[in-house]
């Protein structure tokens, strides 16, 4: 089975990247399952429904959550229902809207996600969210009978350390975990002793010649002189493409092969 994980989507640069390659890249890798961070779609912040159907429409079939997931209350009704393919961080607190890990269907068999918040994320940090790792272990045991062709980890976190102690934590008992939320690819990805593809950062899709996608103009007063400016979306300059292309095999459910992909237009 081969999937193919797409880093952060940044606002409207991000899905005409989508729109422009992610077809290509499915016939040339013949992807069977596209999954997408998708809590920037929206102007940079939360998700609207018309961005999902816009991507879904370019060729991706199920969006994974971050720290922005909630921002954009349009999204809850398909964040609550378990047939709409997007999902919001697990380990948010009960009673938080939404569903943090959903099952979609696969020519190859049902896969199930699930997306974790890290306990730091920027202005995040002291947010109450429940521990992930334990988090993650209640909803593999709850799944454990439900036969599926792949497990996809999202790990949405600012800290390292995290996502590297997550990815050796869970190999051997899940296909992938992914790491994003940096917006800045890493050079890692590898399949651990057991056979659990991982990365600690798979980038972002859109902007290139900007931070994390935002302009420089609207930044660097900010950083230099103390001001407080607004995050203004980068739409000029080089575009890119961040992703994680993953060979899973069809008995065991375990990677097989992992490969980094990085387009730059």
């Amino acid at each position: 089975m081969n999937i193919l994980y797409l880093g952060d989507i940044m606002a409207d640069p991000g899905i005409r990247v989508i729109e422009k390659l992610l077809p290509g890249l499915r016939r040339e890798h013949s992807i069977d399952l596209v999954i997408a961070q998708a809590e920037n779609l929206s102007d940079g912040k939360g998700i609207r429904p018309e961005d999902v159907a816009r991507i879904r429409k370019a060729g991706v079939d199920f969006c994974t959550g971050g720290n922005h997931s909630l921002y954009r209350k349009d999204i809850y009704p398909q964040l609550n229902d378990p047939r709409q393919p997007v999902i919001r961080p697990a380990n948010y607190p009960v009673g938080t809207p939404g569903l943090g890990y959903k099952y979609i269907n696969t020519p190859k068999g049902d896969v199930l996600i699930i997306s974790l918040l890290g306990k730091i994320v920027g202005k995040d940090a002291d947010l109450l969210l429940d521990n992930p790792l334990q988090t993650v272990d209640k909803i593999l045991e709850a799944e454990k009978l439900h036969q599926k062709a792949a497990a996809i980890i999202n790990f949405h976190g600012d800290f390292s350390s995290e996502k590297m102690i997550i990815g050796y934590y869970l190999d051997g008992r899940v296909t992938a975990v992914i790491g994003d939320h940096w917006h800045v690819p890493t050079a890692d990805a590898d399949i651990l002793p057991k056979g659990t593809a991982h990365i600690t950062d798979v980038g972002m899709c859109g902007s290139l010649d900007s931070s994390l996608g935002v302009t420089f103009d609207s930044l660097i007063p900010r950083w230099r002189d103390g001001y407080q400016t607004k995050n203004e979306i980068e739409t000029g300059g080089r575009m890119q493409l961040n992703a994680l292309l993953i060979t899973a095999d069809d008995t065991t459910g375990l990677a097989m092969t992992t490969q980094q992909i990085r387009q730059i237009l």
